[in-house]
């Protein structure tokens, strides 16, 4: 019983938890900025591509 009421008071797992779900939070961010840029460049090379192809 002593144990369980130890690790009710103790903090160090939320602080560790808070700072997970930070990091997610900022790794789901990132991906979704990199796929939209990823789906930009993709447009762009193709543009230039069919460009250069029809000059040619």
């Amino acid at each position: 019983m002593r144990f369980f009421r130890n690790l009710l008071r103790d903090k160090r797992g939320a602080t560790a938890i808070e700072y997970g779900l930070i990091a997610a939070l900022i790794a789901v961010a990132a991906i979704t900025a990199m796929r939209g840029l990823g789906n930009n460049l993709s447009t762009t090379f193709n543009k230039v591509s069919t460009s250069m192809t029809a000059t040619a």
